[in-house]
């Protein structure tokens, strides 16, 4: 089949890759959120999926919304038979939806319906989910509520960021991506509705929303930071300015008692007190600063007793 790619961020680039090696199909161009100023100098950086398309010598389409005429009429001529779609970071309209045969077919990094929304992997870890996946499905102008070609099915680990599942299932899903293009191309794959039992959902997660409440459980606490490594990044009070943090780790009940929030810096860790048991904290990132080791940041501030994080 003719397809166009639609696509973003770096969860992404294996779906593509995955389509340019398929013999089966011809990725005719790729479309992608336009050129945004990045790091210290602000200059106008491609998109990872805009960058791999250069590298392929595909065309690019990056309108600010896929409403636009040029678009639209930039896709009547291109004809693809389908658009494949993984975190392209954009709502399609109708009238976009209905020009391909096939339509928009989009990769979801979670088993839907369970996790409709933009970040359905940070929700299934902060959740405690035990079991994930990803899902191919029908795009409609509903939110995620399209009906379902296939899914892949993975387990969370205990210790595991949403950057590590997201990893994993990135390339997972790209297979499942390729294997539904197959389908929908031989004919033997039909999209079928979303059972209207299980739907949660999964909306952006905002800097506000990963800052750690140390008088919560330890365990929330835990799964909180794990859901938000590495974007946008667990944070805390500490002496008037921003500490980020990485993943903590609880420690065994009785072992030691501090009040939410309360440091304790030993020879080689750092505890912090929460409702339940305390958490040892990880790698720190003060302001301005790269990430280190928490015994190391302790030492250099020199934490006083009782001193607490906020």
């Amino acid at each position: 089949m003719r397809l166009l790619f639609a696509g973003t961020p770096d969860p992404a680039v294996p779906a593509l890759r995955a389509l340019l090696d398929s013999p089966r199909h011809e990725v005719v161009a790729v479309l992608t959120r336009p050129d945004a100023p990045a790091g210290r100098g602000r200059k106008l950086v491609r998109s990872p999926i805009g960058a791999l398309a250069d590298e392929a010598g595909i065309p690019v389409l990056t309108p600010a919304k896929p409403r636009e005429p040029e678009f639209l009429e930039a896709l009547r001529e291109l004809a693809p038979d389908c658009v494949p779609v993984v975190a392209y970071g954009a709502l399609v309209p109708r009238v976009a939806l209905d020009i391909p045969a096939h339509g928009w077919v989009n990769l979801h990094f979670s088993l839907l319906p369970a996790w409709r929304g933009a970040a359905p992997v940070q929700a299934a870890v902060r959740a405690g989910d035990e079991i994930t996946g990803a899902t191919t499905f029908l795009l409609e102008e509903g939110l995620d509520t399209g009906p379902t070609y296939g899914v892949v099915t993975d387990a969370i680990s205990e210790r595991e960021t949403s950057g590590d599942l997201l990893g994993r299932l990135s390339r997972s899903g790209a297979a499942l991506l390729a294997a539904t293009m197959d389908g929908i191309e031989d004919g033997t794959l039909r999209a079928v509705p979303q059972p209207a039992d299980g739907v949660s959902h999964a909306p952006k997660v905002t800097v506000a929303d990963a800052r750690v409440d140390w008088s919560g459980p330890a365990l929330a606490i835990d799964r909180l930071v794990r859901s938000v490594t590495p974007e946008p990044g667990a944070w805390c009070g500490f002496r008037d300015a921003r500490l980020g943090l990485g993943p903590v780790a609880p420690v065994r009940t009785g072992e030691v008692e501090l009040k939410p929030g309360e440091l304790l810096a030993e020879k080689k860790r750092v505890l912090v007190g929460t409702a339940t048991v305390p958490v040892q904290l990880g790698e720190v990132r003060p302001v301005g600063k790269r990430a280190m080791p928490a015994a190391d940041w302790a030492r250099g501030v020199r934490i006083e007793p009782g001193e607490i994080l906020g």
